[in-house]
């Protein structure tokens, strides 16, 4: 039976997919980019509903940039659960850019593509996010560079927050979480860690029961005269106080 409704889910978001798809091709074009980025907070939300994954949010998501977000990360899904919360661009490994179909969602969506491998690519990518943020975007990035098993965070990589520095943007830290909406605890239906596959991570996510998203914002901050190395190390402290906090309350 769970095989059958994880077949069924498999369909909607097959077929919510194409919707994007659709959407992106023949109506973006037509769209200013204020109403683009609603599009994609409510596509992500009904996709999320789509898998049967519960939204939850607690503190406050920006409205407005410039602000670069800071999280955690454990899933495929952190894009997905951080744009339903409110939309805003990534930075992504830039080989997501050629992936059939995720490719052109995540393009369409204002993300900006790093080759993480290159310490001259960071450097690119830091001057793009500088002009993103100058401009009033909200830009997010997971500063651990892979993802981790959602209950140890791993070392943060700081190269990325010297956009914020240069550009005197605050920083928002968020704490995500996967848990059983019903007990409480954390679960591992969204892992893709280690050697786990996009394709068996996805089927695992769809045989699911009462999976939620818990997305956890802390209050915005300034780097006031700290190295961003000094800074992602005060971030991922604060993460892990976010993470334990919430889990506390839930």
């Amino acid at each position: 039976m769970r095989n059958f409704v994880a077949a069924f889910k498999l369909v909607r978001v097959l077929a919510h997919l194409l919707v994007g798809l659709l959407t992106v091709y023949f109506h973006f074009p037509k769209l200013t980019q204020a109403q683009k980025n609603k599009r994609i907070e409510a596509w992500a939300s009904e996709l999320l509903a789509k898998l049967a994954i519960k939204l939850i949010v607690s503190g406050q998501p920006p409205k407005t940039g410039p602000m670069l977000l800071v999280s955690n990360h454990i899933s495929w899904l952190d894009i997905l659960v951080i744009h339903a919360a409110g939309h805003c661009r990534f930075v992504s490994k830039a080989d997501i850019k050629h992936w059939p179909v995720l490719g052109t969602l995540t393009t369409a969506g204002g993300t900006l593509y790093i080759e993480r491998e290159s310490r001259r690519d960071a450097m690119r990518v830091v001057h793009h996010m500088c002009e993103a943020l100058t401009h009033g975007d909200i830009v997010a990035v997971f500063p651990e560079g892979t993802t981790g098993d959602g209950v140890t965070l791993l070392p943060f990589h700081a190269n990325l927050l010297q956009a914020a520095i240069v550009c005197k943007a605050p920083v928002q830290p968020i704490a995500l979480s996967y848990i059983d909406s019903v007990t409480g605890q954390t679960s591992q239906a969204a892992s893709f860690v280690g050697d786990e596959t996009l394709v068996g991570s996805l089927w695992n996510t769809l045989k699911s029961c009462n999976l939620a998203a818990v997305a956890t914002y802390g209050v915005p901050q300034l780097g006031n005269g700290r190295d961003r190395r000094t800074w992602a190390a005060d971030l991922s402290t604060e993460i892990a106080s976010l993470k334990s906090t919430s889990t506390t309350k839930l």
